[in-house]
């Protein structure tokens, strides 16, 4: 310990329990206690607002610290210092007698410097018989090494601090230039959604970011943005992989209508005997019998299932669809499905909601086709509680699709009598899991 009795202020200025409390806890520096004072100093500048100290004051640190001799602030030694108020001035910059003694009781409040006044307030040393230091009076540098531990955790501090908030800023300019663009590009696009609000929403989120950016205020902002930037690729994405299906499919059944084209069937249809009249009116591999009434394009009464490959099958009409299916228009683009598309974009949305993996429904629009897939989507959607897992139903469907056992024309036509039933009174209401599961199935 520097010294064993508390030093009270000369002249006017009172004494205080504060005072004397910092003076006790500066001076107790443990054993072996050392540091260079510039290396100290410099993570003093760097801890300067979590140690409630200005520029100024600084200044005047540094000045005190050049009048100790060695570079090695130590227990061992003196660190009392013992400049002249025109000594320090001249080291601190010239700085005015009256703004010395300001900043130096901001140092000494701040807990890094103590006065170690004389009887008649002069700074000034009495040698001993070596010629040592027996006695010095002026500012003493012990509360600044026994913060020293502490002062440099306060700096490591800020310092990690300072380089989060530059990361954080990095992460946001990238994040809203990525939301500005994905916005852009969906409106180009005219993919459907509700970009007005987003955009709206966006621009509300940038107006908040403060000018005195702090981790506190930029970290809850950053992560709604990056919400934001997550549901438009999502959007994206989705709308991608539905272009790109049906793409394909359009692909596929071009090829499949231009297949064979020299047909004598086709070319010729007056030369066709009457019992190849009969014959096409009969039901062959890939065609589905049809209620009365539903007559389709290759025979009276009957539907073609055209198969693209194994398992794919073309859709329904839209609207047979949606009669068999209601409940799905609510999750259509603005609660509406008004084609194919929104019939797409809806199952999408009802997949999540159901609890239906992507890659189970990659998989049955892999198979089935992209529309069928949506139609299945609906189906499930319309008489989901009476079916315990819609992902393993979905993928049981895919599977059975794939082995061609499966048609879409008897589960939509089992929803319609369903639908037709109920309507009479809720007893003549069907299980309709396991009737869609037995009219997959023929």
């Amino acid at each position: 310990m520097e010294s064993e009795s508390a030093t009270t202020p000369f002249g006017r200025r009172p004494m205080s329990l504060a005072m004397l409390l910092k003076q006790r806890r500066g001076e107790a520096i443990a054993a072996g206690t050392t540091r260079n004072k510039w290396k100290l100093f410099r993570s003093v500048c760097e801890a300067r607002a979590g140690l409630d100290v200005t520029d100024r004051a600084l200044t005047v640190l540094d000045a005190l610290l050049s009048f100790y001799p060695q570079d090695e602030l130590s227990s061992e030694g003196g660190l009392v210092v013992f400049p002249s108020n025109m000594q320090l001035s001249l080291r601190a910059r010239g700085m005015a007698a009256a703004t010395l003694r300001r900043h130096l009781a901001v140092l000494v409040e701040a807990g890094l410097i103590s006065r170690k006044d004389s009887p008649n307030g002069k700074r000034y040393i009495r040698r001993n018989r070596e010629g040592g230091i027996g006695e010095a009076y002026g500012f003493s540098l012990a509360p600044l090494l026994a913060r020293a531990a502490e002062i440099e955790t306060i700096a490591a501090r800020i310092a990690a601090d300072r380089q989060m908030l530059r990361r954080m800023k990095e992460r946001l300019t990238i994040c809203r230039r990525d939301i500005a663009k994905l916005i852009s590009a969906a409106i180009e696009e005219a993919v459907p959604g509700d970009w007005e609000r987003i955009a709206s929403t966006f621009q509300a989120l940038l107006q908040g970011i403060p000018r005195a950016a702090k981790l506190e205020y930029l970290g809850p902002i950053l992560d709604e943005l990056e919400t934001i930037r997550l549901g438009i690729i999502n959007t994206l994405e989705l709308q991608g992989k539905i272009q790109i299906a049906s793409t394909n499919e359009s692909q596929i059944e071009h090829h499949i209508q231009n297949s064979n084209p020299e047909s004598p069937s086709e070319s010729e249809p007056g030369l066709e005997t009457g019992q190849e009249a009969n014959r096409r009116c009969e039901p062959r591999p890939g065609l589905e019998r049809r209620e009365p009434g539903m007559a389709g394009e290759d025979g009276e009464g009957w539907r073609a299932i055209v198969r693209t490959h194994a398992g794919k099958l073309k859709s329904f009409p839209l609207g047979m669809v949606l009669q068999a299916c209601p409940d799905i228009i609510d999750y259509g683009p603005g609660g509406t499905i008004a084609s194919w598309r929104d019939l797409m974009m809806a199952a999408a949305v009802v997949r999540s909601m159901l609890g239906v993996s992507p890659s189970a429904y990659e998989e049955a629009a892999s198979v089935m086709g992209p529309e069928s897939a949506a139609t299945v989507m609906a189906c499930i959607l319309q008489r989901g509680g009476h079916i315990n897992s819609a992902g393993g139903y979905l993928r049981d469907l895919a599977q059975r699709a794939e082995r061609s056992e499966f048609t879409l024309g008897p589960m939509l036509m089992a929803l319609l009598r369903a639908k037709e039933r109920f309507s009479d009174g809720p007893a003549h209401r069907p299980e309709i899991g396991t009737d869609l599961v037995q009219a997959a199935s023929r």
